[in-house]
């Protein structure tokens, strides 16, 4: 497996149609319509101008896969960063979602500047959690969040950010 992550772009809309179906958005409160899916793009995009999220489409060979990213929100009452994936169904079962979430943390290391990384997966994603654990995060217990008209059941998962020492600005 050859994986890397590449910066989402205009035309990577499709990706979010294909990922749009029933199976794929079961946990999720089901598919959002042309309208929210063109909304999701436009804030994808605008992420990467303003800081408060990089999207990224997950590529293996010259396969896109699926999807990660990371943004700021609030949790707790907190500023934290929170990520969530998909894979596409083709590609599913083969680890590329474990395999992209070290990517994705250097990225926020690189970029971010809270000092938590945060995944809400829902209880009955079995997959997902398992990809939290492996991935470092530590399971901090099960809370309801409301989203796009429904109300998730979500294990929560933190992972610390221990970001590297930045160089000193010296002063003119």
């Amino acid at each position: 497996m050859t994986l890397r992550l590449e910066r989402w772009q205009d035309g990577d809309l499709a990706l979010l149609e294909a990922a749009n179906t029933p199976e794929m958005t079961r946990h999720l409160g089901g598919p959002e319509t042309a309208d929210q899916l063109a909304d999701r793009q436009a804030r994808y995009l605008r992420g990467w101008e303003t800081g408060e999220s990089r999207m990224f489409r997950i590529v293996d060979g010259s396969d896109v896969a699926g999807s990660i990213g990371w943004w700021s929100t609030r949790w707790r009452g907190e500023k934290v960063h929170e990520t969530g994936w998909f894979v596409l169904p083709s590609a599913q079962g083969r680890g590329i979602a474990a395999a992209a979430v070290p990517l994705l943390v250097d990225d926020v290391l690189r970029a971010g500047r809270l000092p938590l990384l945060v995944a809400f997966p829902n209880v009955e994603n079995a997959a997902s959690n398992r990809v939290c654990e492996r991935s470092g995060f530590t399971h901090a217990g099960i809370e309801d969040f409301p989203f796009r008209g429904t109300t998730l059941h979500c294990s929560v998962w933190t992972m610390p950010l221990m970001y590297p020492p930045r160089p000193a600005r010296r002063s003119a």
